[in-house]
């Protein structure tokens, strides 16, 4: 993409994490024009975590952040993001947001979390995972290269990656089965564009990426790819180790240790280019068969 692209598309995140703060503690977000039927799960965990930071004592930020998808979001509704101040330590803030739209005449909650925020200390324990040894991102095919050749069945997954740069290192929609102990999938990420120097916003947009391709670690042993199954976001948590800038490259690792009853337990590790391990995550999911 251009630089120009680029460009717009840093503006257009930006534009999803700039919420309106219409009354103390109360911020509404809007969804930019997508083509699926809801609004992708990440978005509502990012402009949540924008909520929640907007109201941290200067100097705090977040370390982790736990959160449940109740209902699926109107993409054409506004979602109002409530927050509750629940502590505010010498050391420590909590916060929890539960995001509300309407649903006819009544309100209802589509999505709740929790963060936690510090201005951190000095470390007496401190160690990290090593980074993989991986090929470069710029020696990679590009996520829209990748989807070219499969026309407007990937229409939907384009949509709401546009605002993230990725390299896969494997095709998401022909995977060979894996088997375990080899079951992890990396991919390269990035903002498109620029981001301002604002720790909440990487994070927040970190945050956004980090559910863009986890739940699909819950089908990786049985191959194939996107275009076989459906998931559905249903916890989400993310722990943040170092400051990132999330429009510059991180690896992202995803694997899955156990999937049943329909549910998939997937783990994220995330590294900045330099090595620096900066966030873990974790997601449950729903996974159904589009062959039923």
């Amino acid at each position: 993409m251009s630089e120009e692209t680029d460009g717009t598309q840093a503006a257009a995140l930006l534009a999803v994490l700039a919420l309106e703060e219409r009354e103390p503690d109360l911020f509404v977000g809007q969804t930019p024009r997508t083509a699926m039927q809801r609004i992708f799960g990440g978005q509502v965990a990012g402009q949540a975590l924008m909520a929640a930071t907007r109201t941290l004592p200067e100097g705090r930020a977040v370390h982790s952040l736990h959160s449940y998808f109740l209902r699926p979001g109107d993409p054409q509704a506004e979602i109002r993001y409530a927050v509750e101040r629940m502590r505010d330590g010498r050391t420590f803030s909590t916060r929890r947001v539960v995001a509300w739209q309407r649903r006819g005449d009544k309100d209802a909650a589509i999505f709740v979390l929790t963060a936690d925020a510090s201005a951190g200390e000095a470390a007496v324990a401190q160690h990290a995972l090593p980074m993989p040894d991986v090929p470069e991102p710029e020696s990679l095919p590009t996520f829209m290269e990748l989807m070219a050749a499969r026309g407007d069945e990937t229409r939907v997954s384009r949509s709401i990656g546009q605002a993230v740069e990725q390299r896969l290192l494997e095709h998401p929609w022909d995977r060979p089965p894996k088997t375990y102990p080899d079951t992890k999938s990396w991919a390269w990420m990035r903002v498109f564009g620029q981001l301002p120097d604002d720790q909440a916003v990487h994070a927040a947009a970190l945050t956004f990426a980090s559910d863009l391709s986890l739940l699909g670690a819950g089908t990786a042993r049985l191959g194939g790819g996107w275009g076989t199954t459906m998931g559905s976001s249903l916890d989400h948590a993310v722990w943040f180790h170092q400051p990132v800038r999330a429009d510059e490259w991180f690896l992202y690792e995803t694997d899955s240790p156990v999937a049943s009853h329909g549910r998939a337990l997937c783990f994220g590790q995330i590294w900045s280019a330099d090595g620096s391990h900066v966030a873990t995550v974790t997601q449950q999911g729903l996974i159904r068969s589009l062959e039923r």
